[in-house]
C-alpha cells in the first residue's frame, strides 16, 4: 500500500474491489462500447489477464448497479440503468478435468439460477399430474434434472418471460475444461461433445437474450460456439479492445506514479530507469497490429505490492501439456526468438492434435504479436518480456535436460563469470563436463545429430539470458549463437565431428563464421570479439573440442 492506496492483487470480483476501495484501472469505456455495439461476443486472453474482473464488471453493469460506477467513465455515458436477469457461468468455481466434475459444477450453477426463478425439481417418481400441481403450488416451472441442455435453455427461457426483459449470459473461461484435458484424448473429446451441446442452446435464442459474453484463453475451432454460432463476434484482434484487459503504458504512467516512485526507492533506481525494467519484465503484449505495449496486470501488481520484480505469473503454473507437445513435436525452440510467422487467419483457432503449437503459444501468452506484415496478412510473433522468456525456458529445460537444477556439478554463478570474464576454455570446459553428465538423456535423440546439441547449447545460454545477452541471427546469415558481455562478443558455429573427414570440424565451423560474415554485425562495437567452433560429438555424447580466436 503506498499513499493508503489498496492494490487489487487477486480480486476478481467488481463490486468488491469497489466497495473496498481498492485502485480501479478504468476500462468502462469499453464495456459501454461493447454493450452499445453489438451482442454476442468472445474474447480470448491469457490467463491471470484480467477476463474474470472484466466479466464482473459487466455483471455489476447488467444488474443496474449504477453506485458502483461512480466516477468511472461509463456514468457520464450510460443515461438509463435497466436491471437485466443476468446468468454468470464461472468455470473458475471448481475443478474441469472430466466430465463429471464439469456437469456437477454446471448442476450447481444452474440450481442456484433455478431457485431465483422458481423453476422447482421434477420427481420423476410421482405422476405427471402431481409435478404439474407441485408446480403450480410453487408457481414455478418443472426441471428435469438429466439434460443441462434443456435446464439451460429452460432457464434462459424462463427468465426472459418473468422479467420480461431479454437475458444477459456471461461465461467465464468457457475453454478450461478443455485446456486441462488436451492430453487426455477420448475425456477431451467426452467434454467437447457435451459442450458442444451445452454452449449450442445459445444458438437461436437471440430473441431471449439481450447480451452474451464468453472468455478463455483458445478458441477451439470445433465447440458449437465457434462453429455453429458464426454471429458470435471474436473481439481478441481487435484494436479497439486490445487494452481492455491488462494494463496499457499509458495506463501504467497515469495511475501508478505514487507505486512506481515507492518502488524505484526500494530497488535503488531512478524513477525512468524503474519504468525500464517494468517494461523490460513486464511490458510487451501485443493483441492487435495497432496497439501499444501491454502489461501482465497480476505481475504488475505482485510487484508494486512487495516491491520485488519477479517472474509471478509462473508460479501460478504453466501446463505441463504444453511442454510435453514441444518436445514430441521436435518443434525448433530458437524460433520462438521473434521469428515464429502465422498467418492472421490461424492465429485464433486450435484443433487439438494440430502439429503446429503456434497459436496455442500466442493464446496462452507465450508469444505475443511483434510485427504484421500486410502482403501476406501474416504475424511475426516472439517472447512479449523477461519474465515469459526466461519462466518459460525455465520450464523447458527439465523436459530437455531432466538434470537441469539437480546437477550440482554445474554451477551457473561459475558458467557466468567465466565468461563475463572472458575465459573461453574456462567456461567451455564447464559446458564439456556438463553435457557428459547428461549422456544418458540423450539415448532416445542420438539419431538427431547437431541439432539436439544445439538446442541444449541455445536452452543453457538463453537461460542465461537473465545475466548475459543472447542472440540467434546477423544480417548476413545465421550464426548458431551470439552471446554478449560488457566486455566481449562471442559468435558460435557448431559442427558434428562426422561432418569432416579429417577430423577438423571445430576449424570448419570456425572459417565458416569469417565466410558467411557473422562477425560483420559487430565490428563497429568496441567490445573483444571472439569467434568459436566448436565440436560435437555423437560417441562422445557431447562437446568433444574447440577452437577460439580473437
Amino acid at each position: 500500500m503506498v499513499n493508503g492506496r489498496k492494490l487489487p492483487v487477486g480480486i476478481q470480483d467488481f463490486e468488491d474491489l469497489r466497495t473496498t476501495g481498492n485502485l480501479y484501472v478504468d476500462k468502462t469505456a469499453y464495456i459501454y462500447r461493447l454493450v452499445t455495439m453489438g451482442k454476442p461476443y468472445f474474447l480470448g486472453r491469457p490467463r491471470r489477464f484480467g477476463k474474470s474482473l472484466l466479466l464482473s464488471t459487466l455483471k455489476a453493469y447488467f444488474l443496474g448497479k449504477k453506485e458502483l460506477f461512480e466516477g468511472l467513465a461509463i456514468a457520464n455515458l450510460e443515461k438509463e440503468w435497466i436491471e437485466y436477469p443476468v446468468i454468470y457461468i464461472d468455470f473458475n468455481l471448481g475443478s474441469a478435468d472430466n466430465l463429471q466434475t464439469v456437469q456437477n459444477l454446471l448442476s450447481s450453477i444452474l440450481d442456484r439460477y433455478e431457485h431465483q426463478w422458481g423453476i422447482v425439481e421434477n420427481h420423476d417418481d410421482l405422476p405427471l399430474l402431481v409435478n404439474w400441481l407441485i408446480s403450480i403450488f410453487r408457481k414455478g416451472k418443472v426441471k428435469k434434472q438429466g439434460d443441462l441442455s434443456v435446464r439451460f435453455f429452460n432457464l434462459i427461457e424462463t427468465a426472459y418471460e418473468k422479467s420480461g426483459k431479454k437475458v444477459v449470459v456471461l461465461v467465464d473461461e468457457y475453454d478450461k475444461a478443455l485446456t486441462h484435458t488436451m492430453d487426455k484424448p477420448e475425456t477431451h473429446e467426452e467434454l467437447r461433445t457435451f459442450l458442444k451441446g451445452f454452449y449450442g442452446v445459445l444458438k437461436g435464442m437471440d430473441y431471449a437474450l439481450r447480451f452474451v459474453f464468453l472468455t478463455g484463453v483458445t478458441k477451439f475451432s470445433k465447440v458449437s460456439v465457434f462453429s455453429d454460432l458464426n454471429h458470435l463476434t471474436d473481439i481478441s484482434l481487435y484494436d479497439d479492445y486490445a487494452v481492455i484487459c491488462g494494463i496499457s503504458e499509458t495506463e501504467l504512467i497515469n495511475c501508478f506514479e505514487p507505486e512506481i516512485n515507492a518502488l524505484a526507492v526500494k530497488i535503488g533506481k531512478t524513477y525512468h530507469d524503474t519504468l525500464g525494467e517494468l517494461r523490460k519484465h513486464y511490458n510487451g503484449y501485443h493483441f492487435s497490429e495497432h496497439t501499444e505495449g501491454i502489461y501482465n496486470p497480476y505481475s504488475l501488481l505482485r510487484t508494486f505490492a512487495e516491491g520485488k520484480i519477479r517472474d509471478y505469473w509462473f508460479e501460478t503454473g504453466t501446463p505441463t501439456f504444453l511442454v510435453k507437445m514441444l518436445k514430441n513435436i521436435d518443434f525448433d525452440l530458437k524460433n520462438l526468438e521473434n521469428d515464429v510467422k502465422i498467418q492472421v487467419r490461424s492465429i485464433s483457432d486450435y484443433t487439438v492434435g494440430s502439429p503446429n503449437p503456434v497459436p496455442l503459444l500466442y493464446q496462452s501468452g507465450y508469444l505475443t504479436i511483434k510485427s504484421y506484415d500486410a502482403s501476406f496478412d501474416a504475424f511475426t510473433l516472439g517472447f512479449p518480456n523477461e519474465e515469459v522468456k526466461y519462466g518459460f525456458l525455465n520450464e523447458l529445460l527439465p523436459a530437455y535436460i531432466p538434470k537441469w537444477g539437480l546437477d550440482e556439478s554445474f554451477s551457473v554463478i561459475a558458467f557466468v563469470t567465466a565468461v563475463r570474464s572472458g575465459k573461453v576454455n574456462d567456461f567451455m570446459n564447464l559446458l564439456k563436463a556438463y553435457y557428459a553428465s547428461i549422456s544418458y538423456d540423450l539415448e532416445d535423440n542420438i539419431d538427431k545429430d547437431e541439432k539436439y546439441f544445439q538446442l541444449i547449447f541455445y536452452l543453457l545460454f538463453t537461460n542465461m539470458g537473465q545475466f548475459i545477452q543472447t542472440e540467434v541471427k546477423c544480417a548476413t546469415g545465421r550464426a548458431d549463437a551470439v552471446v554478449k558481455t560488457a566486455d566481449s562478443i562471442y559468435v558460435f558455429e557448431f559442427k558434428m565431428g562426422v561432418s569432416h573427414p579429417l577430423g577438423k570440424a571445430a576449424e570448419e565451423a570456425l572459417q565458416q563464421i569469417d565466410a558467411k560474415g557473422y562477425l560483420i554485425p559487430y565490428i563497429a562495437d568496441e567490445r573483444r570479439i571472439v569467434k568459436i567452433g566448436v565440436e560435437f560429438s555423437k560417441v562422445e555424447r557431447g562437446i568433444k573440442r574447440w577452437v577460439s580466436k580473437g
